[in-house]
């Protein structure tokens, strides 16, 4: 996590306020420092998302199995479903779920962009979703279908915990505000996702997501994770 070169020198004579050889020394010395607990924190942060990402695999392995068996047996068709998404800095991957809607579902969403429910605009949401099928309602309630993102995490696209990873039209339509959320690597979960999910109105969401961003620490991730698991098994606002 090394700062620009350019904006290492500009920070660094802002903290020193003057050419002064020996203030510029300490300012240096401030600015490596902050480097060094920044390093430090994403490395601690990274070994967390590695060691739970592996876990998780390992413990519900079962659960793989049975959705990539139900999946196909309702309505034929590719297990996973793969979509490009933004993450950190505007970045594009490839992103991972397992398929909870027919197998037409991006062409009906435009037919259905009409009767979206997300006052904001941006995101597209509708709680009767047609294109769902009945495995996907009982894996989006619980959240199976977004398991295997924990591929995602180990690969490093993503982190356990961080703002939810947008679409790349989604992005065309954010303000300057909302870009900021760009700022960090994406996460499985975060704090709207544990406060109601996709009841979370949209500017709510931002606005959670840069309460996460001004507040994170391996700490902080630690507490959303744990809150996580009820979340998820009460189901509340899932759909």
């Amino acid at each position: 996590m090394e700062l620009d070169p350019t904006v290492r020198k500009e920070l660094i004579r802002r903290i020193s306020g003057t050419i002064n050889p020996s203030h510029l020394y300490r300012g240096r010395i401030k600015v490596t420092a902050w480097e060094t607990m920044i390093r430090l924190s994403y490395l601690m942060k990274r070994l967390l998302d590695i060691t739970v990402s592996v876990a998780a695999i390992l413990m519900l392995s079962p659960i793989f199995i049975i959705t990539a068996l139900a999946i196909p047996l309702e309505d034929p068709g590719p297990v996973f479903y793969f979509q490009t998404r933004v993450g950190r800095n505007g970045r594009h991957f490839k992103f991972y779920k397992f398929r909870s809607m027919v197998m037409n579902a991006d062409k009906i969403k435009e037919q259905l962009a009409e009767q979206n429910e997300s006052a904001a605009g941006v995101i597209f949401k509708m709680k009767k979703d047609p294109r769902i099928t009945k495995t996907g309602r009982i894996i989006r309630k619980f959240s199976i279908d977004e398991l295997p993102q924990l591929l995602n995490v180990l690969k490093g696209d993503m982190s356990l915990v961080g703002p939810r990873p947008p679409l790349p039209n989604e992005v065309a339509e954010y303000t300057l505000e909302q870009r900021k959320r760009l700022h960090v690597i994406p996460g499985i979960t975060c704090l709207w996702q544990v406060s109601g999910r996709s009841d979370i109105p949209f500017t709510d969401q931002v606005r959670l997501d840069l309460q996460y961003i001004q507040s994170a620490g391996i700490i902080n991730d630690i507490r959303l994770l744990l809150k996580t698991i009820p979340a998820v098994l009460s189901g509340r606002g899932a759909y």
